[in-house]
């Protein structure tokens, strides 16, 4: 009786990949793929022509990255300590800040509503869902620390609604709060100025280099404002 011929593990080429997590994953490239490698995400045989070979477990390895990146923002630095601490045989259970991992195979309009990315809110529900009064959105408004486009707010607006809410009970009102959409205005000149040269490529594997520049150094830019405001808070006579 013949014996059932064993196979070996899968082996796919760059396009097979591709053809995997483009359902889930529909901005997916060849680019993208061969960017995550030379960040060390993953790491795929070569054959002795230098062709890529990609295991099943790279194709998991590539659909947890992506899921992490697009539905919790991670930077890809963070994403691949996590995953060098699972190869060293450790068994992290967060990602710092502390964002638990629990990463979702979803559609992009399902990411999105996760992480309210699209999400329109009329002012009505802005708000209704940040507490603000009427007369304190129309001052935001006039000072243009938020804005809408045809009636509609977008989560950032939310976030700075919400905020507001909270530091007009501590009496700071907008008309004090200038300061932080100019210094925001600031830092964004510096992201941008930085992370131009390759956001000027049309390529995908720059423009994804671009982004993920572009947040990590607003991630910096936000860690380096909270320590200087820290340490003048250390030196008040409190």
């Amino acid at each position: 009786m013949a014996q059932p011929e064993r196979r070996g593990p899968q082996v796919l080429n760059i396009g097979e990949v591709l053809a995997q997590l483009s359902g889930d994953f529909p901005g997916m490239t060849a680019s993208k793929i061969r960017f995550l490698e030379e960040k060390g995400l993953i790491n795929p045989r070569r054959t002795p022509a230098g062709y890529r070979q990609y295991s099943d477990g790279d194709v998991e390895r590539l659909r947890f990255v992506l899921a992490l990146q697009r539905d919790q923002y991670l930077p890809l630095k963070v994403i691949k300590d996590y995953l060098d601490a699972i190869d060293r045989g450790e068994r992290p259970e967060n990602l710092p800040p502390g964002v638990v991992v629990s990463p979702r195979i979803v559609s992009d309009e399902l990411a999105a509503e996760l992480q309210n990315r699209g999400r329109k809110l009329t002012e009505e529900q802005l708000r209704t869902e940040s507490g603000a009064s009427v007369p304190l959105l129309q001052s935001l408004l006039s000072f243009g620390l938020i804005s809408h486009s045809n009636g509609q707010f977008d989560e950032h607006a939310l976030q700075v609604a919400r905020a507001c809410v909270q530091l007009e009970s501590h009496g700071l009102e907008p008309r004090h709060l200038r300061p932080f959409q100019a210094a925001a205005e600031r830092e964004f000149g510096l992201v941008e100025r930085v992370v131009a040269p390759l956001a000027s490529r049309k390529d995908s594997a720059s423009q994804a280099r671009a982004a993920e520049a572009a947040r990590e150094i607003s991630d910096l830019c936000l860690t380096l404002h909270r320590a200087l405001v820290q340490d003048h808070i250390s030196r008040m006579d409190i």
